[in-house]
């Protein structure tokens, strides 16, 4: 499945199934069916989005430390961190913001 994420400030943002419903549950959102992101909402959207992000950073930089403490492999970061798959979306929503432009998807 692919996400398909629409507004009317902005071209589409496409997601791949695993990431759209790890960005939809950040937001809080049902992944299962469509949905929309009001104006408004979209502070705290962003600020979710930043937290994950920053978690995801310090989970795998806590990972690292311990793997150098006991002499382990370090492991490897993700291929694609959340920081740059997210990237789009944010850029989307901060255009939604200043057009006073709602944001959904599955329509």
């Amino acid at each position: 499945m692919v996400y398909r994420f629409k507004t009317k400030a902005t071209g589409d943002v496409v997601m791949l199934d695993q990431n759209g419903k790890q960005l939809l549950e950040i937001l809080g959102k049902d992944p299962s069916g469509p949905g929309i992101l009001l104006v408004e909402q979209m502070p705290a959207a962003i600020e979710a989005i930043q937290a994950a992000v920053l978690q995801e950073e310090a989970d795998y930089e806590r990972r690292k430390q311990e793997a150098i403490e006991k002499g382990e492999y370090v492991p490897d970061p993700e291929r694609v961190s959340l920081r740059t798959r997210v990237a789009p979306f944010l850029e989307m929503l901060k255009h939604c913001q200043r057009e006073n432009a709602e944001v959904v998807w599955g329509v």
